[in-house]
């Protein structure tokens, strides 16, 4: 069994997903509050090679096999938070998610805080979906209209009427949030969100994306130059193979 072969096999899949991982952050790059994917690589065991053929499995000294592995994350750092002025744009300062209902009643949470107002004066996010405050419920505007404020925790008020509180939540821990695309996330099963008791929510701002795409860009090299370094090493342990075969024959 050739090792080296498998090992360089698996390494070109690390680098087919880290590849994958870096082009969506090229893309999403310009998506507020958008947060990248990492990969990380790694190494794992995949049980014992045996050169004496007549050891039992489990028995003997062995050599150990380790192929490279890539696994997926979420890097929650902040974005930059740049001013836009307009009346439906919301960010963070600190931690935390705004709350969004889905057309199927599950909640998802988001740090893009650009928001519209549909025909029957509901706030809703970019993609048509509930925006949330004082827990579950939807904010809706009042029908003589007025100019929407909101303070530093939040609170939206409409011709000095309160409207509600932006609904803001953390998580202890962000590995339990499911990634959707274009920044918004699902909970994982079971996972309840905690309030926060004091946002920082900053009116007429956007976060952007914590992606750095000049950083993505110097990995795509990277990965292209990887890619073909196992791409020859597998090439050639081939040809020592068939070397190999042909003197054995």
């Amino acid at each position: 069994m050739n090792i080296g072969l498998y090992q360089s096999a698996s390494s070109l899949s690390a680098l087919e997903r880290w590849q994958d991982a870096v082009s969506q952050n090229i893309t999403s790059s310009q998506i507020p509050g958008f947060k990248k994917q990492t990969v990380s690589v790694g190494a794992e065991y995949a049980g014992e090679l045996k050169g004496d053929p007549t050891q039992e499995v489990g028995h003997g000294e062995g050599t150990p096999m380790w192929y490279p592995r890539a696994s997926y994350g979420v890097s929650y750092a902040n974005g930059d938070s740049n001013p836009t002025r307009r009346e439906f744009d919301f960010a963070i300062g600190g931690a935390g998610f705004f709350t969004l209902r889905d057309q199927d009643g599950r909640m998802m949470y988001t740090r893009n805080g650009g928001f519209a107002m549909t025909p029957d004066r509901t706030i809703v996010s970019r993609q048509g979906f509930d925006v949330m405050v004082d827990g579950e419920n939807t904010v809706q505007l009042l029908p003589q209209g007025g100019k929407v404020t909101a303070d530093g925790e939040g609170n939206l008020f409409q011709n000095g009427v309160r409207l509600g509180q932006l609904e803001v939540v953390s998580f202890p821990d962000t590995n339990q949030l499911i990634p959707m695309g274009g920044g918004l996330f699902y909970a994982a099963e079971g996972v309840e969100p905690e309030p926060v008791d004091a946002p920082e929510v900053m009116q007429g701002y956007l976060e952007s994306s914590n992606v750095e795409p000049l950083r993505e860009m110097v990995d795509l090299v990277s990965i292209a130059r990887a890619y073909e370094a196992n791409q020859k090493m597998i090439s050639h342990r081939d040809k020592l193979l068939e070397k190999t075969i042909e003197k054995l024959g």
